[in-house]
């Protein structure tokens, strides 16, 4: 375990890395699950408690979303000195707990219900659903021309095309293939 000392002049010392710490690297600690413990440098009293409620009050007051409203906050408070309030405390650990342990299951529920309310999910599939009707009455590639490719084609003009003898014009083309009988 990490021990962290906090002196008067309100810095706090990491012994196991011999250098000073902010709050910022305390809140790394939590995110890492590293254990650790601040120590009050004079008295060797534990405050590890008041300063992750620092780092909660920071968080909450830049803006990071807050997970303690002010209702929650309210009856938290209105707990203390009640006689359920070690229940409380421990009710609190075993719903976080059980929600961290069922997050990810959480996570895809949440996701799935965004993604069928979400208005471009619906617009992507409709737009999907609408390209695969176009795709069924366009025509498919090379089985027929165009008009505008026919329209393209340079048509030879009379002048300029080679005129045929009156036998040849008589006698119809034959297709290369098999001959007819």
């Amino acid at each position: 375990m990490r021990i962290l000392r906090k002196y008067t002049n309100r810095r706090l010392y990491d012994t196991s890395r011999s250098c000073y710490v902010t709050l910022e690297d305390v809140k790394e600690l939590v995110l890492s699950s590293e254990p650790f413990q601040v120590l009050d440098s004079k008295s060797g009293q534990d405050l590890t408690r008041n300063i992750l409620m620092q780092i909660i009050s920071e968080q909450e007051a830049d803006g990071h979303g807050t997970l303690l409203t002010n209702q929650v906050l309210q009856q938290l408070i209105r707990f203390y000195g009640d006689s359920m309030q070690g229940m409380m405390s421990q009710y609190l650990e075993q719903s976080i707990a059980a929600f961290l342990e069922h997050q990810d299951m959480i996570r895809d529920q949440m996701q799935n219900m965004i993604g069928a309310a979400n208005p471009l999910t619906m617009m992507n599939r409709i737009a999907d659903q609408n390209l695969a009707m176009w795709k069924m009455f366009s025509p498919i590639k090379g089985d027929s021309k165009t008009s505008t490719e026919e329209v393209k084609k340079p048509q030879p003009d009379a002048a300029s095309a080679p005129k045929a003898s009156t036998e040849e014009a008589k006698t119809p083309r034959r297709r290369a293939g098999k001959p007819k009988e």
